[in-house]
């Protein structure tokens, strides 16, 4: 059986994929168009999304978080000047990495030390920070959802629920 936080993984696979579909939907200048907004264009809300994502899996890996923080500041310039075909093959090949990472671990429940500069130093389970990261994702894919609205666009529907009504998803 699958691991829950698995399961939760492999959603949040499916919804970037699903935000980032929709992204390339709409005219190309939308993705780096300027917006009065809590990020200053979708394209630094998905890029946020990734180098998150890529910073909590190097910390599953090992790396410390001032590691993986260090990491994804040097990422950070690249990734947001990426196109949105260029995120979407990003997204992929790091999920992939991140999917090969969380199966080959002998035990999911496995406690981390995560010293996170802004909040001291967190003992949490491997499964507990893969949660983080869905949570995370699903709380900007939000966010990139209001943008679209704020300029005159529909974003599409990503949530757990129709995930698990969706025939790729078993």
């Amino acid at each position: 059986m699958t691991h829950p936080a698995l399961k939760m993984y492999d959603y949040h696979v499916w919804a970037n994929g699903v935000i980032i579909d929709r992204l390339k939907e709409l005219p190309e200048d939308i993705y780096h168009k300027g917006i009065q907004s809590g990020f200053s264009s979708i394209s630094k809300v998905l890029s946020h999304i990734y180098l998150t994502d890529y910073a909590w899996f190097d910390i599953i890996s090992g790396k410390s978080m001032n590691e993986a923080m260090t990491s994804t500041d040097q990422l950070r310039e690249e990734v947001e000047t990426k196109s949105i075909e260029e995120m979407k093959k990003i997204f992929l090949d790091l999920s992939e990495r991140n999917k090969a990472l969380l199966n080959n671990q002998e035990d999911i429940e496995r406690l981390i030390e995560v010293d996170n500069p802004y909040a001291g130093l967190l003992e949490t389970s491997i499964s507990e920070s893969v949660l983080h990261v869905v949570t995370h994702g699903s709380y900007h894919r939000g966010n990139i959802a209001t943008m679209l609205r704020q300029m005159g666009h529909t974003s599409v529907m990503q949530d757990y629920g129709l995930y698990l009504f969706m025939p790729q998803s078993s």
